[in-house]
């Protein structure tokens, strides 16, 4: 993904979660992804995929057991 795109990606998932602390940042050696973080903090991917000429995204999160709230 190029740095346009992630621009893209961040305003979209800034204004989506009303969160403007959300980065979204390019991996080092890997151009179908970027990472997205919340302040320092490492939360997911994104990946993009292309298919018969067509875009999308997919946003993906894991969440550990240890951070859930009791």
């Amino acid at each position: 993904m190029d740095k346009t795109e992630i621009k893209r990606i961040e305003s979209y998932l800034r204004e989506k979660f009303k969160l403007p602390s959300i980065t979204v940042r390019a991996r080092p050696q890997k151009d179908d992804s970027a990472e997205v973080n919340i302040g320092d903090e490492f939360i997911g991917v994104i990946f993009k995929d292309e298919e018969e000429g067509e875009v999308s995204y997919a946003f993906n999160m894991a969440i550990l057991d240890i951070d859930l709230p009791d």
